[in-house]
């Protein structure tokens, strides 16, 4: 029986998306894991960008790709896919799913007349996820302004704000977590993009509990894990001093760890956060919760900066995402790295098995 496929959305065609799936197309790395990759791109520019790539001297040879109307009726869409892949010709081959730009693209140059045609590919995506037609979505790197700009609106209708707050609206969750991984670490954050003078007052205990809850039914419903350990940084230089440096780990943090450590979760309460990330820590645990994007994300990013995956807790399906962006600079030039987009593709298939096993 085939695996399910891999989604792989390559996001704003200016930039390196399309760079980096070529790149590890070459290197014969997008079916490693042996599960057909479609990937949503505009056949033309992707064309375009392979050619500029081997003038570059990036690329050899022009890879394989077989070429499916990604904007056909459903069930024509579905069954040209299947004819495809049916055939072991283009075992080695992945799926081009067309979906069409609004305006020629120029490598580096943003044109909000191709913002549409970004959106589009996060539609398709969610539509194969949500249906189980494809086993995980790994996205691309996206310019935010850029659809922001060509006045593209989450369903809720306000301005696009990241590919995160799209899937959470389009699968209809109130609330969804972002996690980064790599091979050190994983750490999940309470709270996000916000300024620091901001967090505290976003540190509720319904904010703390719905993300505790999100990250103990992800990894056990995505990364096979029965009883996770998790260790949970305070929000205070040590993690308070007993309430001499603030009072949130004692009157909001540290009672809702009780709650589920009540109910038998594998959960510490609130730890020093200067302490918690050393091997001793870390080599007991599963993932570290943080209470800010810049508690937890240096020491991750320090362990391994090219290796990181952005990942999206909550949602009703698997995504993992690069984390990096559109590097605009290097698009069509050479000097793109595709270590973070195999990375983001080794996760989701070991998620992908991981949750067929369970």
């Amino acid at each position: 029986m085939q695996k399910q496929p891999l989604l792989l959305t390559t996001g704003e065609p200016a930039g390196i998306g399309m760079d980096v799936v070529l790149i590890l197309a070459q290197e014969n790395k997008l079916q490693g894991s042996g599960r057909p990759i479609w990937v949503t791109a505009d056949a033309e520019a992707m064309q375009a960008r392979a050619e500029q790539l081997i003038a570059a001297g990036v690329l050899q040879s022009c890879p394989a790709w077989q070429i499916v109307d990604a904007q056909a009726e459903a069930t024509d869409f579905v069954e040209a896919v299947a004819q495809l892949t049916s055939n072991d010709a283009v075992a080695n081959d992945f799926i081009l799913l067309d979906v069409p730009c609004g305006a020629p693209v120029i490598a580096g140059q943003i044109d909000i007349n191709n913002a549409i045609m970004v959106a589009q590919q996060l539609e398709i995506a969610h539509q194969l996820a949500v249906t189980h037609q494809v086993a995980a979505i790994v996205t691309g790197p996206l310019q935010k302004s850029a659809l922001i700009d060509a006045d593209i609106k989450l369903l809720d209708g306000t301005m696009f704000s990241g590919h995160t707050e799209f899937f959470m609206q389009q699968s209809g969750c109130d609330k969804v977590v972002m996690m980064l991984a790599n091979q050190a670490m994983k750490v999940a954050l309470v709270t996000t993009h916000l300024a620091l003078r901001d967090v505290p007052a976003a540190i509720t205990k319904e904010n703390v509990r719905q993300t505790v809850q999100i990250v103990l039914d992800d990894m056990r419903s995505k990364f096979g894990l029965k009883q996770p350990r998790i260790l949970v940084c305070g929000l205070n230089p040590h993690a308070g001093e007993g309430g001499h440096l603030g009072m949130e780990e004692i009157e909001i943090i540290n009672p809702v760890l009780q709650e589920f450590i009540a109910k038998g979760a594998d959960i510490s309460e609130a730890m020093p956060a200067d302490t918690l990330f050393t091997p001793r820590h870390l080599s007991n645990c599963d993932a570290v919760i943080a209470m800010f994007h810049d508690q937890g994300l240096p020491v991750l990013k320090s362990h391994g900066f090219g290796d990181t995956v952005n990942l999206t807790l909550g949602l009703p399906y698997i995504r993992t995402s690069v984390d990096h962006g559109t590097a605009l600079d290097l698009a069509g030039r050479g000097g793109a790295s595709a270590t973070s987009l195999y990375q983001a593709l080794v996760m989701a298939d070991e998620m992908a098995s991981k949750a067929l096993a369970d």
